[in-house]
């Protein structure tokens, strides 16, 4: 249902109190908050890969299918490897800036034009997840969610540096309480197809909060302002929620 404007020659949808878009959205906002929480050692974004896994395990070992069903197995024990999601704690102090991956310190880069996300002179800080390590993506900074920007892309490798201009990724505007901004960009690899972000434009949240997940290998990006003090160094083996990476002037 909707409204004809003549004018635009288009018809402009009304918003309706439809009580399924309702619930929809109730559940949704719901299964998010569980994901952000989580108080399971496994992602809830795993649960359907383990469930079909261990389904198909036992049909076939009931079928005599033993050495199909022990490849299974083993597909679905890599799903509950990949999927863990151990529970972290910091002290970190207001000013930290942890990071919000597991993995390995790519690059650090001092960026000195203005084209890149933080639109100043700024800190990039890229982190390589490889499908060993953990993909629950962590809160860097306490802060409130200014916004989110997924943009479309083509699916190079992780760890080269195309991959931060051409992949598919999701962009998320952070700012603290003393009003200082983070960029913190979601990137899809040559394995991972699919960039899951729990949290919303609006939200208030603490550092180190789970917020987000990207299936199969992946890169996520820091950017810091240009004052900020950089510790982390390339190379580096890092862990979300934990691991500091920088601090804030």
């Amino acid at each position: 249902m909707g409204l004809y404007c003549p004018r635009a020659g288009l018809k402009v949808q009304t918003f309706l109190l439809d009580p399924r878009i309702i619930y929809k959205s109730i559940i949704r906002f719901e299964l998010d908050k569980s994901r952000i929480n989580n108080k399971w050692p496994l992602a809830r974004e795993g649960l359907p890969f383990v469930f079909v896994g261990c389904t198909l395990t036992f049909i076939l070992i009931c079928i005599g299918f033993f050495f199909v069903s022990i490849v299974a197995g083993i597909i679905t024990l890599f799903n509950i490897f990949f999927f863990r999601d151990p529970d972290r704690k910091n002290d970190a102090s207001p000013k930290s800036v942890l990071t919000p991956a597991d993995g390995t310190i790519l690059e650090i880069q001092h960026l000195e034009d203005l084209n890149n996300p933080l639109g100043k002179p700024s800190f990039k800080i890229s982190i390589f997840m490889s499908i060993f390590n953990v993909h629950v993506n962590r809160l860097p900074i306490a802060c409130t969610v200014k916004k989110i920007t997924y943009q479309t892309g083509r699916f190079f490798s992780a760890n080269l540096d195309k991959a931060s201009k051409f992949n598919e990724n999701n962009r998320i505007k952070l700012q603290t309480a003393d009003s200082r901004t983070i960029i913190v960009i979601q990137i899809a690899g040559i394995i991972a197809r699919r960039i899951a972000c729990w949290i919303k434009e609006g939200d208030r949240l603490d550092a180190g909060q789970r917020f987000g997940l990207i299936r199969f290998g992946s890169r996520l990006e820091v950017y810091l302002p240009e004052d900020s003090q950089i510790t982390a160094q390339p190379g580096q083996k890092v862990k979300a929620g934990e691991t500091i990476i920088g601090y804030l002037s």
